[in-house]
């Protein structure tokens, strides 16, 4: 059994629950649980099954059901617009709670290093292809989650309005607890929605969360998306924060542009993109976070949005 604290024995959990006659693995017999590298809040597992099926769980306390849940929905929503000859997206097996602890269920993938072209061009395709048939608004339709954070739903006709009053301002209102005012940056977040509605770009199905670790390339080549905070929005989020923590070679963005080439000024606004995630960095985990925000808001201080 696994034992080590702080851990589940996930052995047990599977055996009274994912295993039983009615779980979504009945019938299975389990050969091995094996603890693997996972995210920062929650534990991952790789199950092996008598059958030779591999199975990846993700697991955590009772109240990580609600974000598994809403994982569950970005990454179905995420595959109905995935090309499966370029892009692959998990599909969800179950998400449940078993024995008191949330457990989000998915196929196992194996990844190698490589070139990133087919993740390019996967990803380009699903930002075409779903804002050829978008709601119209943008904006997501529940309350989720940007990592442990919170991530308002809701809906909103105007790009910048939305990305303001739905994405900055919640977090900048969160910031107050660590000194930001949020009445010294309001005349930003006034000037912020007309010049980023003069962009006019279409609502896009986004990833939402696209650093390195949410993203990876499969053995055959194909890529893969992973861990989605998934809203319809400007598509430039996704790739302005593919640049904030890196790990994204050349070949994935000239495979994206030649696709789907990014608008003009598309530069400009990457800092912009990148202020919300920084913000729930420097909420959730204080430090250097901080500092790099305030740098930001004192830069779009001074910026020209005439």
């Amino acid at each position: 059994m696994l034992a080590r604290p702080g851990e589940i024995c996930m052995n047990e959990l599977l055996r009274r629950g994912l295993v039983a006659a009615q779980g979504p693995l009945a019938g299975a017999v389990l050969v091995e649980v094996d603890c693997v590298a996972g995210g920062c809040i929650h534990q991952a597992w790789r199950l092996q099954l008598a059958d030779g099926q591999q199975l990846f769980a993700k697991t955590g306390g009772p109240d990580a059901l609600s974000m598994f849940k809403i994982e569950a929905e970005g990454l179905k929503a995420l595959k109905a617009w995935a090309d499966p000859m370029l892009l692959e997206v998990p599909e969800p097996l179950s998400v449940d709670e078993v024995c008191g602890e949330a457990v989000l269920l998915l196929p196992w993938l194996d990844f190698r290093a490589g070139n990133q072209d087919s993740l390019g061009s996967g990803l380009a395709l699903l930002h075409q292809a779903s804002a050829a048939a978008n709601p119209g608004s943008f904006g997501w339709q529940m309350d989720g989650f940007i990592g442990a954070g919170s991530q308002p739903g809701g809906w909103r006709e105007s790009w910048g309005e939305c990305f303001v009053t739905l994405r900055l301002r919640p977090q900048l209102i969160e910031a107050a607890r660590w000194g930001l005012n949020l009445a010294d940056v309001e005349p930003i977040l006034y000037a912020l929605i007309p010049w980023l509605d003069r962009h006019q770009p279409s609502p896009s199905l986004v990833h939402g969360d696209l650093w390195s670790g949410n993203a990876n390339v499969l053995v055959d080549g194909r890529g893969v998306l992973l861990d989605p905070a998934t809203w319809w929005a400007d598509r430039e989020v996704d790739l302005a924060m593919t640049k904030l923590f890196g790990g994204f070679r050349e070949d994935f963005y000239s495979a994206y542009a030649d696709v789907l080439p990014l608008s003009s000024g598309a530069s400009s606004r990457v800092e912009i993109y990148n202020l919300y995630h920084l913000l729930n960095h420097a909420n959730l985990f204080g430090g250097g976070y901080k500092q790099q925000c305030i740098s930001i808001l004192k830069r779009l201080a001074f910026m020209d949005m005439s």
